[in-house]
């Protein structure tokens, strides 16, 4: 081709039209990152994104949020707590935060009361909290903390063998009490003999009584009930009827006998020993269970049935598998159902969740026919604390709250069976050196027959 002045204008206008709609491209991606964030989290479990409960918590807060976190002179750490930070701000606009250091920013971290470096001060709803540690867990739960007006408080009946919330051992509720505190419950005995109950933001709860009640104590109850108080009873097998008049009030019954469910299959899957340790898959609609996606274990529990004629609205909550019955021989014969015994075969419901209009209020009662799934040796099985965590905020009519629980990583161990080593070193010490060789010598043979 003969190139003419005017071949050489063309190619220079075009060369200049190519230039410019190659840095318009350009500009306009760099305009469009930064309008629009697009991010992907591959990580097993999605531990370096927001969890779906932290999100639904930003959303429900109405104030703007300030954080202000003084960290070290340290890169690395700045930067990740800088990343989680980012992570809140994504979601939630009126959120601002800062990075400071406490040797450089005196005054500042003075004012705020930082007495050591790693503290975070978050202020929100005229009100402030310092965390010692940055994590989504304890950021969620500083926030939801301060969104609380007032505290609700959970008073644990005490003076008839109950669970105890100061007990460190297998059967205590220390644990669970800890949770709940950090969650920002006001968390306290109550001794019915001596103490008042004023039903202002109070939930009474009943955890498993094995002594009758008195007859003041039973008065002082039905008197919380009357004037529209919230409760959670949990009841084990043998002792429901140190109870008998709340039942009534209640309007259910406990079953006789205890649940087993006998599909060995299930117990090995979930490493479970024995058949009245009941797993629940199965639940009921209701706000308590609709976010929950895996088992809940309660060991030694009685079912629950509620009586044809009532004005409370029973809701079941814990519904167990139609492998499961209700056994009235006890736990040291063959398990066997037999329903001339009185057995009543699944599915059983192990809780239900309670409603009626009372007081000008929409009065809440959950019944579980269990207490061990929230002690010390049984909160950390399965959805046990989320459960519990759950009925907690239902009963305190704090519905939009939900549990913000740590995200585990899953893939940052690799698990290996001896096959499987046995593979991988064959392939890189036996099959791989002998490829690298082979291919060398088929290139310099190559080679050499072209020479």
């Amino acid at each position: 081709m003969r190139l003419t002045k005017q071949n050489r204008l063309q190619l220079r206008i075009q060369s200049i039209i190519f230039l410019l709609l190659f840095l318009s491209s350009i500009g306009l991606l760099a305009w469009l990152s930064h309008q629009h964030n697009i991010r992907s989290d591959w990580t097993s479990n999605q531990r370096n994104s927001l969890s779906e409960s932290s999100i639904e918590l930003l959303k429900t807060l109405q104030q703007p949020v300030l954080i202000r976190s003084y960290q070290a002179s340290d890169e690395g750490a700045i930067q990740a707590v800088g990343e989680i930070l980012q992570n809140y701000q994504r979601e939630k606009a009126d959120l601002t935060f800062s990075i400071l250091n406490p040797d450089l920013d005196i005054e500042l971290a003075k004012a705020d009361n930082i007495e050591r470096y790693g503290q975070t001060i978050i202020k929100y709803n005229n009100q402030k909290e310092i965390i010692d540690h940055i994590s989504e867990q304890n950021i969620s739960n500083a926030l939801l903390r301060l969104s609380r007006d007032q505290a609700p408080e959970l008073l644990f009946v005490n003076n008839h063998g109950e669970r105890n919330i100061q007990n460190k051992h297998n059967t205590g509720y220390l644990q669970f009490a800890k949770q709940l505190q950090d969650k920002g419950f006001n968390v306290k005995s109550i001794n019915l003999l001596t103490d008042t109950l004023n039903n202002d933001n109070q939930v009474l709860i009943i955890a498993d009584s094995d002594k009758a009640w008195l007859e003041g104590e039973i008065n002082k109850l039905q008197q919380h009930l009357q004037q529209g108080g919230n409760l959670l009873w949990l009841q084990d097998p043998a002792r429901a009827d140190t109870l008998k008049a709340l039942q009534q009030t209640l309007d259910i019954n406990f079953l006789n006998g205890v649940v087993v469910d006998n599909d060995v299959n299930l117990r090995k899957t979930l490493g479970i020993q024995h058949p009245a340790v009941v797993p629940i898959i199965q639940y009921g609609d209701h706000p308590i269970t609709r976010q929950i996606r895996y088992n809940t274990l309660f060991p030694i529990a009685n079912a629950i049935t509620a009586t044809s004629k009532s004005n409370w609205s029973h809701t079941p909550l814990l519904i167990s598998l139609a492998s499961s019955w209700s056994d009235t021989d006890g736990l040291n014969v063959e398990l066997t159902f037999d329903e001339s015994a009185g057995d009543q075969q699944g599915p059983l419901f192990l809780g239900m969740a309670l409603q009626r209009e009372q007081a000008d209020k929409q009065q809440r009662i959950v019944v579980i026919g269990d207490s061990d799934f929230l002690a010390n040796s049984y909160i950390g099985s399965g959805a046990n604390l989320l459960l519990g965590l759950n009925i907690m905020n239902w009963l305190s009519e704090d519905d939009e709250l939900i549990n913000i629980a740590p995200k585990n990583a899953p893939d940052l161990s690799l698990q290996l069976n001896d096959t499987e080593l046995l593979f991988i070193s064959f392939g890189f010490l036996i099959v791989l050196p002998l490829l690298f060789l082979f291919t060398g010598i088929f290139i310099w043979r190559q080679r050499k027959n072209r020479s």
